[in-house]
């Protein structure tokens, strides 16, 4: 038995009506164009589509105004937290195979009863699946199809729809470390089709959670899959059982980034180019064994459109970068750990600078992102192509400006000076916490103060913060003690936020991030404490009087213009102060 309703308006047999149906309500929720929302509908029916899906998809209504609409015009409970007030672990309980092909999910079951949520109450063959598999009272609601389709992400993971019918018959054993033993009602090919379909989800889920890392990693009872987002790292629900396909996952992805599968007790890096709904996407895959299995890395390295505006620059702090670019010769250096975004610093940079009157040749480790118009070099060192060996090469080949990836040894800096000292302009990267600890790094490695404080134009390091959520950031208020403690300056507005969390920003309160950087420029001064060997404290002081704003501060500004947190600011700070 169901509370669905049995009026032959809302009937799956009656096609046009139950499309008057869709449009009507789809305009008491607020449709603007509801000519338009029939000509998409009719479009799915002659293609045999799902209409509530070509609705949604459509985009041309506000999709919880819409199925409180319809909940309320088809007499059925309206659930708009979906599967949120849900028992947890109740998912359990219920066939995921029904839950997932049919996009319902039950939110309370007892023995006589069940309340399930769906955002399709036009599906027959869903309440037949469920009356046939329960055999109970059911009680069905509506829920947007966002909501259900969160609860069916987080209940039975991602790519369970994949793996449900390949896992159904395989035996988990007793806990014990030999896989060898599973059986399957599937063949082989049909599993490496499975595994290659949940692979690409993979992908395209990271995509569109804005991952930059994958990382697969077995555990010693199950699997676990997590993606970096913002520089923070968020665990992905995975279908249970997951460990018994962990090696054909494993082996798919050595076998896309060409890899030896045989080899387990071994790294291994390779690479993979593949193409998901029309966008190219490059993927740096690392393996490491561990006591576990082996353990995957996947950097995601998407064709980016490098831009000032994007690094989120102020407008003072973009003139003296693009003065500095401008300069026929020198070296910039772009300090900071991994991971601040110094590459990406790097080649926006480069794309400025890439106009048809100058011949531009990067060596790097690896090449991250291709730009059109430059000429590009990867490191080999298994062929002894080097940085320092090709910097020499390039050198020779009648550049205008040169990018070297790292300056990780004296041989490298030397011949890189030497190329600044000879006409060229020459990008690089330094392992630092500040901007003046460019300068000490350089003396460490040997070289000699004359040949820095004549060579190198500037020091900009950096650090990435997490910019707010403009959809659910709140104001904050802190004492004006504190923020005199922290150091905000007292001229800077005191109007700072917080995060909250929303569904735009899935929960976390931050979408995106962006640079806070201080730069140290070459003045004379500076340059005679170089020559002075001055200490490490003598220097930034220097620094500062000759107008370096510190990365602190540059980072309170965006905090008081509500771009940022000051927590964000103080935690990526606090190994430069």
């Amino acid at each position: 038995m169901c509370n669905f309703p049995s009026h032959t308006a809302f009937q799956t047999d009656s096609m046009p009506t139950l499309i008057d149906v869709l449009v009507q309500t789809a305009a008491s929720a607020g449709c603007a164009e509801p000519t338009r929302l029939r000509h998409s509908l009719e479009t799915a029916a002659d293609k045999r589509q799902p209409l509530m899906d070509a609705l949604v998809d459509a985009n041309m209504v506000d999709e919880d105004r819409f199925f409180e609409k319809l909940a309320t015009g088809l007499g059925i409970p309206f659930d708009q937290n979906g599967a949120a007030d849900a028992p947890e672990g109740i998912h359990n309980r219920f066939p995921a195979k029904i839950a997932l092909r049919h996009r319902v999910f039950p939110t309370q079951l007892s023995n006589t009863e069940a309340t399930l949520i769906t955002y399709n109450p036009f599906d027959l063959s869903a309440r037949q699946a469920v009356g046939q598999e329960l055999r109970k009272r059911v009680h069905w609601q509506i829920a947007p199809r966002h909501r259900i389709l969160e609860a069916l992400h987080q209940g039975y993971g991602v790519g369970a729809e994949n793996f449900e019918e390949l896992l159904e018959g395989r035996e988990a054993g007793d806990d014990n470390d030999d896989l060898k033993q599973e059986t399957t009602v599937l063949d082989e090919a049909d599993e490496e089709a499975t595994v290659l379909n949940f692979v690409n989800q993979i992908f395209r889920e990271a995509l569109k959670e804005r991952a930059t890392d994958i990382h697969v990693e077995p555990l010693e009872k199950d699997l676990r899959i997590r993606y970096r987002v913002d520089g923070k790292l968020l665990e992905v629900p995975v279908p249970p059982n997951m460990r018994l396909l962990q090696n054909s996952l494993v082996s798919r992805l050595k076998i896309m980034a060409h890899l030896d599968i045989a080899e387990r007790r071994l790294p291994q890096d390779g690479r993979i180019n593949l193409e998901l709904d029309g966008e190219p996407i490059d993927v740096r895959v690392a393996t490491i064994p561990s006591v576990n299995g082996e353990s995957v890395a996947l950097r995601l390295l998407t064709r980016k459109k490098f831009d000032m505006s994007a690094i989120g620059l102020d407008d003072k702090t973009e003139a003296i970068l693009r003065k500095l670019i401008a300069a026929p010769n020198g070296i910039i250096l772009v300090t900071g750990p991994t991971g601040s975004g110094k590459s990406t610093t790097l080649y926006t940079l480069l794309k400025e600078l890439n106009t048809k009157d100058r011949r531009i040749v990067t060596i790097e480790d690896p090449v991250e992102n291709k730009l059109d118009g430059v000429v590009q070099i990867a490191v080999k060192p298994e062929i002894d192509l080097t940085f320092a060996a090709g910097l020499r090469s390039i050198l020779r080949g009648d550049p205008n400006v040169i990018m070297v990836g790292e300056m990780r040894d004296q041989e490298t800096v030397e011949i890189a000076i030497r190329g600044a000292l000879t006409g060229h302009l020459v990008l690089s990267t330094l392992h630092t916490n500040d901007a003046v600890g460019g300068i000490s790094r350089l003396l460490d490695m040997g070289i000699e103060p004359f040949m820095v404080a004549s060579s190198v134009r500037a020091f900009q390091a950096q650090r990435l913060v997490r910019t707010l959520c403009g959809a659910c950031k709140q104001p904050a208020h802190y004492e004006e003690s504190y923020l005199k403690n922290i150091g905000v300056p007292a001229e800077f507005k005191r109007t700072f936020f917080k995060p909250v969390g929303c569904r735009s920003c899935r929960g976390t309160g931050f979408t995106g991030r962006l640079a806070i950087m201080e730069i140290c420029q070459m003045t004379e001064a500076l340059q005679d404490k170089i020559n002075q060997r001055a200490n490490a404290i003598e220097l930034k002081a220097q620094a500062l009087k000759d107008g370096m704003v510190p990365m602190r501060q540059y980072g309170f500004r965006k905090a008081s213009d509500g771009i940022t947190t000051l927590e964000e600011v103080l935690t990526v700070t606090a190994a430069s102060e």
